[in-house]
């Protein structure tokens, strides 16, 4: 940003580039790189990436992924009309079986994804195609679905990290993957041992204010429902409560960063889903609204469709677009957010961004 009194023609060649090639769109970026030696070096800087990656997490540069047998492809969301774009289809760049790739989380334009055949965990940005592979033959970076969790985060020297949670026979793992150094490493988690049980279910963790936050939510009605904390900084857990929810039927709690708050859209029901949004303030969740009724949706349909929160309005999607929107009184959150788990792990909300997957 420049300062007050300072001009364009002020300033060096080298700044100029670099404060108008950090707003054009990360494909632009990667063609622009072929114009010169001194330009290509320019934007392989992490100060560049860094900048570019933060000017970059607008509305209008995300994307909805979707993965199904037969193809994968992104749709732009078009803010205005809060529905789907022109989708274009998208080649994975590694071997695969069938699409059969899961998405499990998201940062900053990279993807952590699992090849469900080789149970192969990945990272992967869809805007540049770059990829990295990050099973190692000791075993570590291999992903089983229903017993394991990951989460993506940066830490305070900007390194991107993987957190990976699992579950095996009853032993219960921590590992951290580090883009810096390209290797994993393990670190002690102390919680009750319940949580080991198959019977709950670990979401995706989502990065906020310094932390990783999950949901562990037992599987069945009236179940043990808490939120799990992980300071990407000192490497320490420590448990939350849930909000107070209705324990009546099965709880779902998910989790967005909604301006580097923290914010849980918790629905519970059976055959007709109550969602409230809460936002935690400390140690404590504040409600924020409950939802006003809305069209009875099966529990096998709600698990399965996308849905989406913006400014004052909720929406209901399907492959092909809106299926219903719901009105709220609710504070303009400027970009889109996942409501509810994106369909069953085929599919994402990012940002096109330029970030590597390796170093």
């Amino acid at each position: 940003m420049l300062n007050e009194g300072i001009t364009m023609a002020d300033l060096p060649v080298h700044t100029i580039v670099f404060e108008i090639l950090t707003r054009v769109p990360a494909k632009d970026v990667g063609r622009s790189k072929s114009v010169c030696k001194q330009w290509y070096a320019l934007l392989s800087t992490q100060d560049f990436v860094r900048i570019h990656c933060s000017r970059s997490l607008v509305s209008s540069n995300q994307r909805v992924l979707l993965i199904d047998d037969l193809t994968c492809s992104v749709h732009p969301i078009i803010f205005q009309s809060n529905d789907y774009g022109p989708s274009s289809i998208v080649t994975f760049p590694f071997h695969h079986h069938n699409n059969d790739v899961s998405i499990l989380s998201h940062l900053n334009g990279l993807l952590c994804v699992c090849l469900n055949h080789t149970y192969e965990l990945l990272l992967w940005n869809p805007t540049t195609t770059a990829f990295k592979h990050l099973s190692t033959p000791d075993s570590h970076g291999f992903y089983i679905n229903n017993l394991d969790a990951i989460g993506l985060y940066v830490d305070a020297d900007d390194d991107y990290k993987v957190l990976h949670i699992t579950r095996r026979s009853g032993v219960l793992g921590v590992y951290v993957y580090s883009r810096e150094v390209d290797s994993w490493r393990n670190i002690p988690f102390i919680t009750r041992q319940e949580y080991l049980s198959p019977h709950f279910n670990w979401s995706a963790g989502t990065f906020c204010g310094g932390s990783l936050y999950f949901t562990v939510c037992e599987c069945w009605v009236g179940g043990t429902n808490v939120v799990i904390c992980f300071d990407v900084n000192s490497e320490q857990f420590q448990e939350i409560s849930f909000p107070p929810v209705p324990s009546t039927g099965m709880v779902q709690g998910v989790l967005v960063n909604v301006k580097n708050e923290l914010h849980m859209f918790a629905s519970t029901g059976m055959f007709e889903m109550t969602i409230d949004l809460w936002t935690l303030q400390g140690d404590y969740w504040i409600k924020v609204l409950s939802c006003p009724p809305i069209p009875p949706i099966s529990l096998s349909l709600w698990c399965d469709i996308t849905h989406y929160v913006t400014n004052g309005n909720w929406f209901v999607m399907t492959k092909l677009g809106k299926l219903f929107t719901i009105e709220m009184d609710v504070k303009p959150f400027k970009c889109f957010y996942p409501v509810t788990w994106f369909r069953g792990f085929k599919g994402a909300v990012f940002v096109e961004t330029i970030v590597s997957p390796s170093i």
